[in-house]
């Protein structure tokens, strides 16, 4: 009872909403009493049944009455009916009866409405106020059903096209709705035929109806055919697409089924209707089961089209614009709403199904190609990272980084993303903030960018709370203190506030906290925050000028202290300030183009300030005039401004720094005065000198004088400190004024120095320290005064100046090699500053005591290299280091003693040199120059000629390729922090930091064919060499210190390729065009180029055109080099893999197979030599065809040459392997076998015969080698190579027991006697790992020790395994176990186990005895073999 009223109240809430009040309002009102005849229908068979039941049908708009419970009802009827004596024909009549009562509508009506009880006070009323309607209750009779449903469904189409009557109801809707939810369906599948006929000729609205009814109406039994019709419906169709899954979600279906349907409801995706989609997502993602859903998923992401729903509604909108004008109706819905809801939907799967969020992860994960990815993609990872369902966060934060790494989701993916859905977007914009935030942290220098362009998306495209949270995230990436942040969030900052100065002025205030975090900032940065803040204070519109007081009173504050690192930060400020407020504006701004005079008064004033609070101290003076030309060089000046600086420059400069020649050179100087380095001697009477020995001596007096009485100086004194700073911002304001042209100042190209004679370097060590450090401190200021000239003049097209600018690299070449000599001679001496714009405490020099260290450190920072590079880089390093193995070999030559006294690098002082421009590379291009020389007569006599020589060619490529080094291999790594430059190493980087590294890398492109010019000059003269000394390097007679320059130079240009080729932007689309230009140079001349080549073809020529240098290379290290260049060549190309393989490792086993001997005759040793010899050995290895062949080769000849040979001998096959080279190739080679074994294929138990056979024999090949190399250790027995051995044969041991072992399993039956040799021979090898770790334990050795507890499990699990083995091929008998006494590398029993060894002597048995810590083997075979070979094994460790 209980459950019949509950579906009562289910159907009456189905029906329309007005029949309630009906009903009740008729109960309330009261009822007309029975008497009232004319309310009642007329007598009938029918009616006459009903009334003897409990119900009396009525009239009009009166409800028809129920007297007694809608159960009793049924059940009196049914009785009635059946004891009629016309059954069954009586039947028929009652059904006649209800035909002809229904054809009034107004009847028909009232049968379809609730029954209403009669009421309480007349005698059997139902208790229950609610009652089903009369149709109901007559479908509730099983004799009826039938006969009842089909006149239903007969009268239906009379009222199918109607609609809403008025008094609102859907006569359709009703009697479909009387059909749900009953007790008993007598013929179910004739009522489902029935309905779907009656689908098949409805109007949609009343097609919807009886569809969305189904599952109510239909028993479980027709579900699936149901289910097959609606499919079939669904494909004919799409209007009909969302009661059809409404329905099909409500349908209990098979697994089977429901994989069919969802199959066809995916196959409809692409051409339903907008509306629909979210609907249609919800059904797919319903339906998964865990066993599908990434095929499920997988096809939904291919299938859903995001972006064209946007197109389509675009178009639907354009093309119904007009009719939305007139029509006022509200739009169904838009396809943003859409998207929306699709994405709502994804949202709620993922969250409450966890395969469905790991479904989604691994769709996306699987695209590999760029073009795939899709708007969607994007979407779903912000869904899945927003929701962190099933800790999906971090699976969105892992996939997008590896797509973004790997380049397949780009910016213009996220661009679209953007465009298309920031509305929808808008919801996850803490996802959004959040990943980026993770991205700029990212060490992983590829991803920062992709994070950097999401905040800038995010700013552009949301609302103003969004801006703020973006900026306030953004300066917190500044204040965070790690460089690669700082760097990239003020990139990010500026980029902004160029584009939306009026957006990003609002939030000023935000980015002027910045200032209270400046003590962290490197100067690059301090600049880069001043350009932000002065561009939104003083900009064009200066819409940020809230903050202009603020920015003057930080900058009077820092300028006024006496602390120099905030008076430098005060001076980049002030500058950066002026470059702002003084920028030239458009004629629009401003009257003529010249500034407010307002403005220009501020910026004097400015500058004047900044003047007065640096001229106390030299290093601020020089750092304000190397501020000032900097700010020249970057920035376009208003005139006046430009004119007020310019003004006094040139007079200051002439009355502090030059002065006029005269006959002597008056005044008291440590050393005595001489005019030196001058390049105009027909001008010596009357000419200028640079005043550089008067002014130090000056100087020094002062220094100490300044220290006592700060307070009383009142002169201005001039310190030979600013003399290059000064110089470079005279040289700018003259470029500036006069177009380009230096002719104003061209006589300091030439002019010379007052110095004294060099010859002081011979005495030096007789000189006091103060007199030593004078002198080295007069060399420092000479080489950076001709560094900051040739900086000036080199752009000049003069033949006569360049001749003078490649003389004034010969002084600096060789004043070099005077200072090396001073210097070594002048422990503990500091130079004077030469870049100010950092901490004195960051640029010491090194202490005699640790320039070893720091040279190693040197080194380090040249082997930053992108990932594809990055193993084999041990070759890029300082090439001045070699100098110093160069004075090794120069000993060895009694006529070069005076030479080899040299004992300093300078690259460890390279930070108190000037920085060269990058412009300064443009003299590489300079050949053969030569000018005539005028007697006194003036007759032209004499020709004099320069050209660059190996000096100078060593001096550029070295400043060359540490420019590159700096810029393009840790650019954009640079940015990450595992990867960010250290503040001591961007000294001397200064103007090189504000150019891209694009732009670093076009420049070095456009000097390409310079580069192969000079590599094809060093390839001739070895070439020339070697064919006159018949192939003898070190022969008599050859210029040993020019052929290691040239040997420099040839090494120092092939790094310059490889620096450049490394570039990481190279891999980015964008930058391919520039990738192609550089192939096409080096291309083009191995073959004139004819039509344009591809760039597989342009990859091929140049690897060729280089392949052509391996001849001639004079060292390990160029060939090391060489080879490196070639696999990063290599790695550009898609095709043609065997060829580049092929050849790489052939070049490199012909440089292995190479004797390789120093300029001096002596062989090459030493750690570098070792470690370029580790990388070439490692790439040979990578690149060869088969590493197991290749070990087995330098194992079996090689070394067994190696043992037979002489103390200091080689290997005659492989030269470069000696006693000293031995650990190098025992590393690599058990590195590359246990990388090698680890990529084998496991065995399966489907592999045919053949296949276990080769696999067999793979292991077979690589078990020997192993056995090999582990045996060498009973020969070479030092501890470094005992420590390869025991780390490398555990993993290897690791290696066989998971890939090795199951292919054993398998293959035992079939290859029996491999299965045993192969076991016999491993049995060796870890025999001989066991006595290793004895011999560690002896020698007590934590370093070997560490090892062993690892290594003893491993050898343990050997022995359980191979018994497994043989259980599992019924051979267990064939197993036996022994224990094995502990004995040292030379197989001796280890003493410490003789007292326990009569205890021990009896025991064999295959159960370990408690107590003990016991390593065993095995040695399995086959009792049919007639034999067991018996043996010993291991006991690790008795117990004392």
């Amino acid at each position: 009872m209980m459950r019949k009223k509950k579906r009562s109240s289910v159907s009456v809430d189905e029906g329309p909403a007005l029949d309630a009040p009906k009903s009740k309002k008729s109960k309330s009102s009261g009822r007309p009493s029975k008497a009232a005849v004319p309310d009642q229908v007329p007598d009938s068979v029918f009616v006459h049944m009903l009334r003897e039941s409990g119900v009396t049908l009525r009239l009009g708009n009166m409800s028809n009455e129920i007297a007694v419970d809608q159960v009793v009802f049924q059940k009196r009827l049914q009785q009635h009916l059946r004891k009629d004596p016309r059954y069954p024909s009586i039947i028929q009549e009652f059904i006649s009866g209800f035909e002809t009562h229904i054809e009034d509508p107004e009847k028909l009506r009232n049968c379809l409405l609730p029954c209403v009880p009669r009421s309480a006070g007349e005698g059997n009323a139902s208790s229950s106020s609610f009652q089903e309607s009369l149709v109901r209750l007559l479908l509730g009779v099983e004799m009826l059903q039938t006969t009842i449903i089909n006149t239903l469904f007969e009268k239906l189409p009379e009222f199918m096209f109607e609609g809403v009557g008025e008094d609102g109801l859907n006569i359709p809707r009703v009697i479909i709705n009387q059909l749900k939810w009953l007790d008993r369906v007598v013929d179910c599948k004739d009522l489902a035929n029935k309905l779907m006929q009656l689908v098949s000729v409805a109007p949609i609205e009343i097609q919807r109806d009886i569809i969305t009814s189904l599952p109510e109406i239909l028993e479980d039994s027709q579900h699936g055919d149901m289910a097959r019709e609606l499919n079939a419906l669904l494909q004919e169709n799409t209007q009909l697409t969302v009661p059809i899954l409404d329905a099909l979600s409500s349908l209990n279906l098979s697994t089977a089924l429901l994989a069919e349907v969802r199959g066809a409801v995916m196959s409809t995706i692409s051409a339903v209707q907008l509306e629909d989609l979210p609907i249609v997502v919800k059904f797919i993602l319903h339906s998964i089961s865990t066993s599908d859903a990434n095929e499920v998923v997988s096809d939904l992401r291919k299938k859903l089209e995001l972006e064209q729903c946007v197109l389509f509604s675009m178009l639907q909108a354009s093309q119904s614009s007009e009719k939305n004008k007139k029509n006022t109706a509200v739009p169904s819905c838009s396809s943003k709403d859409s998207v929306a809801l699709v994405l709502e939907v994804i949202k709620s799967a993922v969250r409450f199904q966890k395969t469905i969020s790991e479904a989604w992860l691994k769709a996306i994960e699987n695209v590999t190609e760029l073009e795939d990815h899709k708007v969607v993609d994007m979407l779903v990872l912000l869904i899945l990272h927003s929701t962190n369902a099933n800790q999906s966060r971090r699976g969105a934060e892992r996939v997008l980084k590896a797509k973004v790494r790997a380049g397949l989701i780009q910016e213009s993916l996220l661009n679209k993303t953007f465009k298309g859905y920031a509305q929808v977007m808008r919801g996850y914009f803490p996802s959004i903030l959040a990943l980026a935030q993770g991205l700029l942290r990212s060490p992983d220098c590829c991803v920062v960018p992709f994070g950097g362009h999401m905040y800038k998306q995010a700013f552009t495209a949301f609302d103003s709370y969004c801006q703020q949270e973006v900026v306030g995230s953004l300066v917190t990436h500044v204040c965070s203190g790690v460089s690669g942040e700082v760097d990239v969030a003020l990139e990010l900052l500026c980029e902004l506030v160029s584009q939306k100065p009026t957006e990003m002025s609002q939030y000023a205030v935000f980015v002027k906290g910045i200032l209270d975090y400046m003590e962290n900032l490197s100067p690059q940065q301090i600049r880069r925050l001043f350009h932000l803040l002065s561009s939104l204070a003083f900009g064009h519109d200066q819409h940020g000028s809230h903050i202009q007081d603020d920015m003057h009173i930080v900058i009077r504050k820092q300028l006024s202290s006496t602390v120099p690192k905030y008076k430098r930060i005060g001076i980049i400020g002030a500058v950066m300030m002026v470059g702002s407020m003084g920028a030239r504006r458009s004629k629009a701004d401003s009257q003529g183009g010249t500034l407010h005079k307002e403005t220009h008064r501020q910026v004097t004033t400015l500058l004047e300030l900044v003047r007065s609070c640096s001229e106390g101290s030299a290093e601020a003076a020089a750092l304000y005039y190397d501020e000032l030309a900097n700010l020249l060089q970057t920035c376009k000046l208003d005139p006046l401004v430009q004119v007020w600086i310019g003004k006094s420059v040139l007079e200051d400069f002439q009355e502090d720094f030059v002065v006029d020649l005269g006959p002597e050179i008056a005044g008291s100087f440590p050393f005595p005065a001489s005019v030196m380095y001058n390049l105009d001697e027909d001008e010596s009477q009357g000419g200028i000198a640079v005043n550089l020995l008067p002014l130090m001596s000056q100087d020094v007096p002062h220094r100490a004088d300044s220290r006592i009485f700060a307070s009383q100086r009142n002169s201005r004194h001039v310190s030979p400190l600013c003399l290059s700073s000064f110089f470079r911002l005279l040289r700018l304001c003259e470029e500036e004024q006069h177009q380009g042209d230096l002719e104003e100042i061209d006589a300091l190209l030439g002019c010379p120095l007052i110095l004294t004679d060099m010859e002081v370097v011979e005495k030096v060590e007789s000189l006091s320290k103060a007199e030593r450090e004078f002198f080295c401190s007069l060399l420092f200021y000479t080489i950076n005064w001709f560094r900051e000239v040739v900086n000036a003049f080199c752009r000049q097209k003069d033949p006569e100046m360049k001749m003078k600018v490649v003389t004034r690299l010969q002084n600096i070449t060789y004043l070099q090699t005077l200072l090396e000599t001073c210097l070594a001679a002048s422990p503990g001496y500091t130079p004077p500053l030469a870049n100010f714009d950092c901490e004195s405490a960051e640029v010491l020099p090194p202490s005699s005591s640790t320039a070893s260290a720091k040279k190693g450190k040197k080194e380090l920072t040249g082997k930053k290299r992108k990932a594809s590079a990055s193993k084999n880089s041990s070759a890029d390093s300082t090439l001045l280091e070699e100098a110093a193995e160069a004075d090794e070999s120069l000993q060895d030559h009694p006529e070069k003693e005076k030479e080899a006294k040299v004992g300093v690098s300078l690259s460890l002082y390279w930070p108190f040199f000037r920085e060269l421009d990058i412009e300064v590379m443009n003299v590489l291009q300079c050949g053969l120059l030569s000018r005539s020389i005028l007697d006194t007569e003036l007759h032209s006599k004499v020709r004099e000629e320069v050209q660059l020589g190996p000096s100078e060619l060593v001096f550029l490529l070295e400043d060359m390729w540490r420019k590159l080094d700096f810029s393009l291999t840790a650019a954009p790594a640079k940015k990450a922090p595992f990867l960010k430059v250290k503040a001591d190493k961007t000294v001397g980087f200064s103007h090189l930091q504000q150019k891209s590294s694009k732009d670093v890398a076009t420049y070095c492109i456009q000097l390409l064919p310079t580069l192969c010019t000079h590599l094809e000059n060093c390839h001739n003269h070895f070439q020339t060499l070697l064919s006159e000394k018949q192939g003898v390097v070190d022969a008599l007679g050859v210029d040993v210190k020019e052929q290691h320059l040239m040997s420099s130079a040839y090494q120092l240009l092939l790094q310059v390729l490889h620096t450049t080729f490394s570039w990481s932007g190279f891999s980015q689309p964008e930058q391919r065009v520039l990738l192609k230009s550089a192939l096409k140079v080096l291309a083009s001349r191995l073959k004139e180029e004819g039509t344009d080549q591809t760039l597989e073809q342009l990859i091929k020529h140049t690897f060729e055109y280089l392949l052509n240098f391996r001849s001639t290379v004079p060292s390990l290290n160029t060939a090391l080099c060489l080879t490196q260049l070639l696999t990063v060549l290599s790695h550009y190309g898609t095709s043609n893999y065997s060829f580049y393989r092929e050849h790489t490792a052939s070049l490199a086993r012909h440089f292995l197979c190479q004797e390789w001997v120093t300029m001096g005759g002596a062989k090459e040793r030493g750690n570098k030599h070792n470690d370029a010899l580790h990388s070439l050995l490692s790439i040979y290895l990578d690149h060869a065809d088969d590493v197991l062949k290749a070990v087995e080769e330098i194992t079996g000849e090689g070394i067994p040459e190696l043992m037979n040979a002489a103390k200091d001998a080689s290997s005659r096959s492989w030269p470069t392997l000696s006693r000293q080279t031995f650990l190098v190739y025992y590393k690599v080679m058990m590195t590359k076998l246990e990388k090698s074994v680890r990529k084998l294929p496991p065995g399966k138990q489907t592999d045919s015969r053949e296949v276990q056979s080769e696999k067999l024999l793979t292991w077979n090949l690589a078990v020997r080698d192993f056995h090999v190399l582990i045996n060498l250790v009973k020969v070479f027995d030092s501890r470094p190579v005992l420590n390869v051995c025991l780390k490398y044969g555990r993993l290897f041991l690791e290696s066989f027991l998971k890939l090795g072992m199951p292919l054993l399993d398998h293959s035992f039956k079939k290859h029996k006697e491999d299965v045993q040799s192969l076991l016999k021979t491993f049995q060796l090898s870890t025999r001989q790992l066991h006595h290793m770790c004895g011999h560690s334990k002896i020698q007590q050795d934590t370093a070997l020790t560490n090892h062993v507890p690892a290594l003893k499990k491993s050898l343990e699990q050997f022995v359980y395994r191979v018994k497994a083995m043989l259980t599992l091929n019924q051979c267990q008998e064939a197993f036996w176990l022994g224990n094995l006494k502990n004995r040292d590398l030379r197989g001796e029993e280890i003493l410490s186990q003789r007292s326990q060894e009569s205890e021990e002597e009896d025991e064999e048995s295959s159960q370990l005895p408690e107590g003990q810590n016991q390593e065993e083997e095995s040695d399995a075979e086959v009792k049919e073999n007639g034999h067991h070979d018996e043996e010993e094994e291991e006991d690790s460790e008795v117990s004392d």
